[in-house]
C-alpha cells in the first residue's frame, strides 16, 4: 500500500493531522481536497446562484466538473481510502466508489455513532481509534511489500 485517500468533511480539521500520522508510516496520505477551506461548497453555491444557475446547471458547469475530476483522479490513483466520521453523503459516495473498484475502504469513527447504519458493513473494516487504524494500515503496507509478519 503506497497511498490512501482520506475522505471526510471540509469542516473536519482533524484530517490533516491524520494525514501526517499516516505519512509517518511511509504511506502517502492524500487530503489536498481540504485546501480550499471549510466553506468551499458554500462559496461555490453562492457563486453559481449569482450567475443565475440552478443546481443541475452548476453540477454541469466548469467549476464543479474540475473539482469532481480532481477528486476522482486521486480516488482512482490511491490504493485505499479512509472515511473519517462524521461525514456526509459525498464522503459515503466516495467510499462506496472506492470499494466498488475493489480497493480497501475503511471507516474511522471519533466515537460510537448514535445511529447504527448497517450499510457501513460495506467497509473493509471499521475503527474507533486512530491508533488501531494506523496499526492496520502498517500491517497492510508490510503485507503488500512482501514482509508480512
Amino acid at each position: 500500500m503506497k497511498s490512501i485517500y482520506i475522505i471526510g468533511a471540509l469542516k473536519n480539521r482533524t484530517i490533516p493531522h491524520l494525514a501526517n500520522q499516516i505519512e509517518k508510516l511511509g504511506i502517502e496520505a492524500f487530503d489536498s481536497w481540504q485546501s480550499p477551506g471549510p466553506d468551499a461548497d458554500i462559496y461555490l453555491k453562492k457563486y453559481e446562484k449569482l450567475r443565475g444557475r440552478n443546481h443541475l446547471q452548476a453540477m454541469k458547469g466548469y467549476a464543479a466538473q474540475q473539482i469532481f475530476q480532481f477528486d476522482k483522479n486521486h480516488l482512482d490513483r490511491c490504493d485505499a481510502a479512509v472515511l473519517v466520521m462524521p461525514a456526509g453523503k459525498s464522503g459515503h459516495l466516495e467510499l462506496g466508489y472506492t470499494i466498488g473498484r475493489g480497493k480497501p475502504g475503511f471507516i474511522l469513527f471519533d466515537r460510537e455513532p448514535r445511529k447504527y447504519d448497517i450499510m457501513h458493513l460495506f467497509a473493509t473494516d471499521i475503527f474507533y481509534s486512530t491508533k488501531d487504524l494506523l496499526k492496520q494500515l502498517k500491517k497492510l503496507k508490510e503485507k503488500n511489500n512482501g514482509r508480512s509478519r
